[in-house]
């Protein structure tokens, strides 16, 4: 625990920046002064933890990913230092200041959109918490993804402004910016000292830092977070500003900051897919050019690179940081290409996040060969080693080289070039891994099986269960004790109180609190009043169409008409919950949203439907608003088409608190079924293995159709529409045209879908206690998703790290 003097430098801070009293703080100004004092101490902590770390000259982890989804720090930085508890009292005491309301007040960083963001989030925090020292990298976005707005339904993006709170957590680091290079064109030449390669007239940048701490619990180290700001070289041309040519004047500046003003931009145009490109290589190019630096400062040679660094890469985004790192290498230090090559490929490794074709990223070639002409030439020379390397190994046989080409139909595949530049591959769960091995990657893992293996993603259980829900962490706490808050297999101790009729009761009183916190704020935001008594059913996510919210739609349209029809029998209350974005040019996942949105209306505003169902579509998720939904959620929607999730954290962070999970054989699913047993599951649908004989024997949702009244019942009341909107396209989707319809098979597992809902709800109405003794089960074997286990995975088989404190 931190001891200081926190009055005092809680009044120097206002005093200093502010020229405020203690007797005239107001909430805001506290929240930033607090801020401010918390950071400074986390930085203080850092810096000595690292001098000492830097002593030893053991390996160090960079961590590059395009979004870390780190959610409010005031709460998590205080909780992980100990020191809430003693905060709060001081702030009420000595300033009548709550210290809840400054935690609203904060609002959460722009700085991810899912689970690949909140997961690099948990792998920080977590790896502080273990004591391994680490550095992220990624983007300061001026607007973050985007404030997601719904306006009849229909998702509108607004920018989100999360600097004008959470600016106080970022220290600039000017001493540290550098300058990333675009366009222009390669000059080669011979010179004494060997070929001498520049880049002419090229468009300059500059990166400048912004460092943000991530704290641990009860730990020695500090992660840091190091976002990168883009800034025109020549901001301001006067001359032209004096002409009275005012837009020109500033042209360049604005250019040149669109790189980092909003993460993930749309990228059906030409311009947006540069601009990615743009983002993509400016991470990648500012980071690398500041680990090497560092590297040489202090050592003096990079002969030891890859003994001292470990650069892990999370999903293709920070692809380019192979090439990259081989240009300074060869250009800037003189390294030969195989000495260089040698050294990158000792030092970088690679997580591989999805098994869709099209969220493989592949640019095409003129974008790379002209915003990138000296990448693109590297890129050419690692691709003709490479197949000439496989074609040697095939004895001539170019059908696999041109298989595993980076180079593809005028595309670069940039999960081929993290591959064939990664000494380490891995998945994010057991069947993921084995997708990878067995499918997308077959013949990369036929020349190298050493190279991939799997690490199962997990989640910082302190963020999501001891901090998002207190009422179930302090429950814990009396039952086995505080030390599954380091330890997190310690949960499996709760299974000792299966039986206990009291425990039991608890959790459902706890569980109840939780769902009215739920209910106060859907009623505050969406004025729709919920049934505290009945089923929370929650799915929340991204909106994509392989994550099935529209199944989910599917079942309740079929409720729908069960009730209008009379045919509703003993049907227990349930109510829906959504939460999701979809990405700005995702028509499909937008037309999604906007159903659910409609039958929210339908529903809510028929008095015989909302007797038994409700529907809410809750706006703008984030990771602050996940952690009011995750401990109210009785049954987790985890309905994927099996073999197309890779992993998922949400499922983990519903199991964590509770929640029973109705879901498919897909994903982290099928180890979370291994920990707890299936009978503490409610599984349907088709494996992945018969997913795909089903495609191979030509699945046709039209016969799904003709074998099940429900479904017909349901296309037709799409087509008739709702509350006077048709939704015909979404019948169209999923009956097919020429090219076929359903494609993540909705219809498939419709039936099966139904059924294991029905066994839910009976359990739940008719047996509160064998559903309390599933939630307390799903509880007990939460503990080993823990993101602690999984970094610690990573640690151990690939980077090859060891933990350091201070007392070493």
């Amino acid at each position: 625990m931190i001891t200081a003097n926190f009055k005092d430098l809680i009044d120097a801070e206002l005093a200093r920046h502010w020229d405020v009293s203690m007797e005239n703080v107001t909430p805001p100004l506290m929240q930033r002064a607090l801020s401010s004092v918390i950071k400074d101490l986390l930085s203080q902590k850092r810096q000595h933890y690292m001098k000492k770390f830097q002593d030893t000259c053991e390996k160090q982890v960079y961590y590059l990913c395009m979004e870390f989804l780190v959610g409010k720090s005031l709460r998590n930085n205080l909780f992980n230092l100990e020191i809430e508890e003693q905060i709060s009292k001081l702030l009420h005491e000595e300033y009548q200041i709550d210290l809840a309301d400054l935690y609203e007040i904060e609002r959460d960083p722009g700085l991810g959109n899912g689970g690949l963001g909140r997961l690099a989030a948990c792998f920080l925090d977590s790896l502080a918490t273990q004591n391994y020292p680490v550095t992220g990298f990624s983007i300061k976005y001026e607007f973050g993804l985007f404030k997601q707005k719904l306006i009849d339904g229909w998702q509108t993006e607004l920018p989100d402004d999360w600097l004008t709170t959470s600016y106080v957590w970022l220290s600039p680091r000017f001493q540290d910016r550098c300058i990333v290079r675009f366009d222009g064109a390669v000059h080669e030449e011979w010179t004494s000292e060997g070929l001498t390669i520049r880049l002419d007239n090229p468009t300059e940048i500059e990166a400048v830092p912004y460092d943000m701490m991530i704290s641990g619990y009860s730990s020695d180290a500090v992660s840091l977070l190091r976002l990168w700001e883009a800034h025109s070289l020549n901001r301001f041309d006067m001359n032209l500003f004096s002409q009275g040519e005012y837009i020109r004047a500033m042209s360049e500046d604005s250019m040149a900051e669109a790189i980092t003003k909003v993460l993930y931009p749309s990228d059906n145009h030409v311009e947006g897919k540069e601009l990615r490109l743009k983002q993509q290589y400016f991470l990648v190019s500012s980071t690398a050019q500041g680990i090497v630096s560092t590297h040489y400062n202090r050592y003096k040679t990079l002969d030891n690179f890859s003994d001292k660094t470990a650069i892990h890469i999370n999903d293709t985004h920070p692809a380019l940081v192979i090439p990259e790192l081989l240009r300074i290498f060869m250009d800037e230090y003189r390294y030969s290409w195989d000495r260089a090559w040698d050294l990158v490929t000792q030092t970088v490794s690679y997580t591989n996040h999805t098994v869709l074709p099209e969220a493989l990223e592949r640019f095409q070639e003129n974008i790379i060969q002209s915003r990138l002409p000296r990448i693109y030439m590297i890129i050419q020379e690692i691709n003709r080693r490479f197949i000439d390397s496989i074609i040697a190994q095939d004895l001539g046989d170019a059908s696999r080289a041109n298989r595993m080409s980076i180079f593809s139909n005028n595309k670069i595949n940039m999960a081929n070039l993290c591959i064939v530049g990664s000494y380490s591959v891995n998945g994010v769960a057991g069947l993921h891994t084995e997708i990878l091995k067995k499918t997308i990657f077959k013949d990369f893992y036929d020349c190298s099986p050493k190279k991939f293996l799997n690490v199962t993603n997990g989640i910082t259980h302190r963020r999501w269960l001891n901090q998002a829900n207190p009422l179930l962490a302090n429950l814990l706490d009396d039952l086995i004790g505080p030390d599954y808050r380091i330890h997190s297999q310690e949960l499996s101790g709760l299974l000792q109180f299966k039986n206990d009729d009291g425990v039991l009761a608890a959790l459902d009183h706890i569980k109840l609190e939780n769902k009215k916190r739920l209910a106060e704020y859907i009623q505050k935001t969406n004025c729709i009043s919920i049934n505290v008594d009945s089923i929370f059913d929650i799915q929340a996510k991204r909106l994509h169409e392989y994550k099935r919210q529209l199944l989910n739609a599917l079942r309740i349209i079929s409720l729908i008409i069960d009730i209008q029809e009379g045919s509703a029998g003993e049907m227990f209350p349930e109510t829906f919950i959504f939460a999701a974005k979809a990405a700005p040019g995702y028509f499909r996942a937008k037309e999604i949203i906007q159903l659910i949105y409609t039958l929210s209306g339908y529903v809510n505003g028929d008095d015989q439907l909302s007797k038994y169902i409700n529907v809410v579509f809750l706006e703008n998720y984030s990771v602050s608003l996940a952690e009011i939904i995750m401990p109210a959620g009785e049954l987790s929607e985890q309905i994927s088409l099996a073999g197309k999730e890779a992993s998922g954290t949400g499922n983990m962070k519903f199991m964590l608190n509770g929640a029973i999970t109705i879901g498919t054989y897909d994903g982290a699913n099928v180890e979370m079924i291994r920990q707890v047993g299936e009978d503490n599951f409610f599984l349907f649908g088709l494996k992945d293995y018969e997913v795909e004989n089903l495609w191979c024997q030509g699945y046709n949702s039209i016969q799904y159709l003709q074998n099940c009244p429900r479904l017909h019942r349901v296309i037709d009341f799409l087509n008739t529409g709702i509350s006077g909107r048709s939704f015909e396209s979404i019948s169209k989707y999923l009956l097919g045209d020429s090219r076929g319809g359903d494609p993540y098979m909705c219809f498939a597992d419709f039936e099966s879908y139904f059924n294991a809902h029905e066994k839910a709800s009976s359990i739940y109405c008719t047996d509160k206690k064998k559903w309390n003794q599933m939630s307390l089960s799903n509880i007990a074997a939460a503990g080993y998703f823990s993101s602690d286990r999984t970094v610690k995975g990573y640690s151990d088989k690939i980077w090859n790290i060891k933990p350091f404190t201070l007392k070493d």
